[in-house]
Formats: C-alpha cells, sequence, structure tokens
C-alpha cells in the first residue's frame, strides 16, 4: 500500500478527533449492539475554569503532553474499528474508548493553555515522528498503523485488541509516572482513572482474545 494514500484517510480522521477535542465534544458510541461489553461511560476529568499556575510541576506538564497525542492515536484507532472490524463487542470498546478520552483530551488541554504550555497537535506534535522517537510508551509507528488500517474484520479485530493492549499498557506506565511524581490535583486524578479503566478494559480485551 502506497504511505502516502494509506495516510490520507487516517490523518483525516486525526484531524476530526483534534478538532473533536478542541471544540469539548466527544462522540458517543452506539450501547445497544454489544454482547457483554460494558459501555457505560467511565469518570472523566473535567477541565477547570482556573488553573492555580503555583500547583503543579514539569512532571504535570509532561505527563499532559504526552498523554494527549496518546490518547488521539486510540480515538484514531477506534475509528477504525468502526468501519473495519466484524464484532459488535470491539465496535462496543472502540465506542467507550473514544468517548472516554475525547473528554480528557479537552482537560488536559485546558490545564495545559492555563500553565501557558504548548498543547501538542496531532498524535506526536511533530507530524512524522513515529514511536520510536517519540518517547510515549505504546505509541504504535506509522507501520503498525498502516498495517490496521489495511485490515478488514476478524484480522483487524485481532490486530486491534493486540494493538491496543499494548497501547493501553503504554498510558498506564505513564499514568503510574504522573501519580508518583506529578503535584497537580487533577492530573493525579486522571491519573489514577486513566490505570483503573484501562487496567479493565485489558482484561476485558485479553478475554476477547481468547488469553487467559
Amino acid at each position: 500500500m502506497s504511505t502516502t494514500r494509506s495516510h490520507l484517510p487516517r490523518r483525516a480522521a486525526l484531524a476530526a478527533a483534534a478538532l473533536a477535542a478542541a471544540l469539548g465534544l466527544a462522540a458517543c458510541g452506539d450501547d445497544g449492539n454489544t454482547s457483554g461489553t460494558d459501555t457505560s461511560p467511565r469518570p472523566t476529568a473535567s477541565a477547570p475554569s482556573a488553573v492555580p499556575a503555583g500547583e503543579h510541576n514539569q512532571a504535570d506538564v509532561t505527563f499532559a503532553q504526552g498523554m494527549i497525542p496518546h490518547h488521539r492515536q486510540a480515538i484514531v484507532m477506534s475509528e477504525m474499528a468502526e468501519t473495519h472490524s466484524s464484532s459488535n463487542d470491539v465496535k462496543a470498546l472502540a465506542a467507550q474508548i473514544k468517548k472516554a478520552q475525547g473528554p480528557e483530551i479537552t482537560a488536559m488541554s485546558s490545564w495545559l493553555k492555563a500553565w501557558d504550555e504548548k498543547v501538542p497537535t496531532g498524535m506526536d506534535g511533530m507530524d512524522g515522528m513515529d514511536h520510536d522517537d517519540s518517547g510515549r510508551p505504546g505509541m504504535m509507528d506509522d507501520r503498525r498503523m498502516d498495517d490496521l488500517e489495511d485490515a478488514s474484520r476478524s484480522a483487524f479485530d485481532t490486530m486491534f485488541l493486540t494493538m491496543m493492549i499494548e497501547h493501553h499498557e503504554g498510558a498506564i506506565e505513564m499514568a503510574n509516572t504522573e501519580k508518583t511524581e506529578g503535584a497537580y490535583g487533577p492530573a493525579n486524578e486522571l491519573a489514577d482513572e486513566i490505570v483503573t479503566s484501562q487496567t479493565t478494559e485489558i482484561a476485558q480485551m485479553k478475554t476477547m482474545l481468547g488469553k487467559s
């Protein structure tokens, strides 16, 4: 597959996801087409109207700047499931991930703006940066994203679940660092939510893959 051709739909999806986050919108999944999959919304950090500048540290900035593109990639992967997956359970899980992570991007973006820090653009802040250069655990490089975009039906489902488990494990690693080193209360609360919810989703995805 041509790299230029393969990146067009994914970059269009990314632009839509970034715009939705900027407007504070989070798409809702269809809860009526699932079997045995929990699609209830999980708690999310709300965007504060004012963020005391003195109550955060560099670890909080690093957490927000790293997790925003990480979440954006998860949303792009989840949007692929809408058209590529053959499983209602996978589609429902993808909708759940997208619904939860959109508002979290909005909250973290508001913190960075209040702190006068850069809000990352795209999935890495610098277009074309691969996972190996980004330093963000669990991020997929262009090749793996292209492979996922090329897959369909059961092959897509297996690839999506395998990649999203790895992606979630990276997010948990980043969240645990924030819990250890961060100072800003809402960022620590969001980190707790990420660890709890994504650990649950990992177990769910492993079950869906038939793993113990």
